[in-house]
């Protein structure tokens, strides 16, 4: 029997034990000691909870607390297993109607087995990790722990090629033969001037020397990195202008698709929820954030294709290709640029958006969001890649959520922009703000034409029905509407007005 399965093992039979003594330590707090008095459903149901808290203990993979590289690891594990636990429990005593069960044992040795996990789960990964305390018991150090780690090497004794059999077994190793196959038809990884690794830390990019190697290969995931950008930023800065650098993370539909198909139907909605929640909305929110990243070192975040992406785009890299892989999305980027530094990136609900008004200036424009974080920095590549649908939109926008798009369609992510038309920054009838890019793909004359009035909320085209299917007619309905405005802009405005509210409310147009 291998150790990790004897450690598991042994973890899951001591598990059962501590769940017991909790249990009983509970009954006796309660008052209510003498369990032979209950009848036999009270005490199938006593007995029953211990399996089912194995049995979900397995399922969750808790029982992996020994393979756990670091504390903050195994007190995010134990929570979040134990946290769908009580949630699975809870369903069962409401489904079957287990009134007559003592919720204060129930919860009450939750709390109880929580605490003992954590603090054990701790106690254990801190003595295998510690060469000090480990020699201090009398324990069996292992050689790796032991091994000096040699200094950098100087870029002058980096002239050999290195050998391709050790090289390719170690990728292949760590991400797999098909990683390496794509990752070999991209960069020579003999070459010691391509920088092949695996890290979630800075520092082993940070003390490599700058402009020295072509390209970096990181073998591993986005999502264990606490600061994505900044370790973007470090590759950027070391690697010349046109470098490549080659790296993967598991998106959000890819980590979905996985919990899914992972465990039982029921069961891996649940799980699913939980993960979404404790990994992709705390994360996100202001209240929650610091505490994410005290407990789980933003070991466990989980990002989007679209955060991904347009975080590389923000620290200076351009898409050359993507490829999906197992579990993970894999990018090669050229680096192109210095990084943006966004140090304040905004991941809420309520947005400003940076758009071009009258005389040509830019405002922030209000908007409920509709996209996933970083959306902005890839808008030029979604066009390269997609091109526009009907109505002037992009054609197959995967950056826009599924709540994006129900908000959309009945305009309720534009509401915000009423604040824009109180401070006078925009009017109720007129040609929508663009950004950067969608004003460049309009012709010149338009774009002269635009910018010498402000931005309506309600844009021109929804006055006629059918609404323009194509950014050729979406323009050519602009462009007719302006020269009216010219003429005659009150009277123009009204007239538009009418009609867009005809259109929708009585013509049922919707926005896409």
């Amino acid at each position: 029997m291998k150790p990790v399965t004897r450690t598991r093992i042994f973890f899951a039979v001591f598990d059962l034990f501590l769940v017991g003594i909790c249990t009983m330590v509970t009954v006796f707090l309660h008052d209510d000691w003498s369990i032979k008095h209950r009848d036999g459903s009270y005490l199938f149901a006593f007995f029953t909870f211990p399996l089912l808290w194995l049995l979900l203990s397995l399922l969750t993979r808790k029982f992996r607390i020994g393979e756990r590289s670091n504390q903050k690891e195994v007190f995010f594990s134990v929570l979040f297993s134990n946290f769908i636990i009580i949630g699975v429990v809870t369903i069962v005593m409401v489904f079957f109607q287990l009134n007559y069960f003592s919720r204060f044992i129930l919860f009450g040795t939750f709390t109880g087995i929580t605490f003992l996990e954590i603090v054990i789960g701790y106690l254990y990964v801190s003595v295998k990790k510690s060469v000090f305390i480990k020699d201090w018991i009398g324990l069996d150090i292992p050689e790796e722990q032991t091994r000096v780690i040699a200094p950098f090497p100087v870029p002058g004794i980096l002239s050999e090629p290195r050998n391709l059999i050790p090289i390719r077994e170690s990728i292949i190793e760590e991400s797999g033969a098909m990683a390496y196959a794509w990752i070999g038809g991209h960069v020579d990884v003999t070459d010691p001037k391509n920088l092949i690794i695996s890290t979630d830390s800075r520092f082993n990019i940070i003390n490599h020397p700058s402009e020295f190697y072509l390209s970096v290969v990181n073998l591993h995931r986005i999502n264990s990195l606490r600061r994505i950008n900044k370790f973007f930023e470090t590759v950027n800065e070391k690697l010349p202008s046109g470098g490549i650098f080659i790296g993967c993370g598991e998106t959000y539909s890819l980590r979905k698709n996985r919990i899914l198909l992972k465990f039982p139907f029921g069961l891996n909605y649940i799980i699913y929820s939980f993960d979404f929640l404790l990994n992709r909305v705390f994360p996100k929110l202001a209240l929650t954030n610091k505490l994410y990243f005290l407990i789980t070192g933003g070991k466990r975040r989980v990002i989007s294709r679209t955060e991904t992406l347009g975080r590389l785009y923000s620290c200076g890299f351009e898409i050359m290709e993507e490829k999906t892989i197992g579990n993970l999305l894999y990018w090669k980027v050229r680096k192109i640029s210095e990084p943006f530094f966004d140090t304040d990136p905004t991941y809420g609900l309520f947005i400003r958006l940076r758009r071009i008004g009258k005389n040509g200036n830019e405002f922030n424009v209000y908007k409920l969001r509709t996209m996933h974080a970083y959306a902005e920095f890839i808008q030029g590549y979604v066009y390269e890649n997609h091109q526009l649908a009907e109505g002037g939109k992009f054609k197959d926008d995967f950056r826009v959520t599924t709540l994006g798009r129900i908000m959309r369609k009945f305009w309720l992510d534009e509401l915000p922009m009423l604040l824009n038309v109180m401070k006078g920054e925009m009017k109720i009838v007129g040609v929508r703000p663009l950004s950067k890019h969608y004003f460049g793909l309009y012709s010149e004359e338009l774009q002269q034409k635009r910018i010498k009035v402000k931005p309506g909320l309600i844009p021109p085209y929804y006055a006629q029905y059918p609404t323009p299917l194509t950014i050729e007619d979406v323009q050519k309905n602009e462009m007719e509407y302006l020269m009216n405005f010219e003429k005659s802009p009150f009277r123009t405005d009204l007239r538009y007005f009418f009609k867009a509210m005809n259109h929708i409310f009585l013509k049922r147009a919707r926005s896409k």
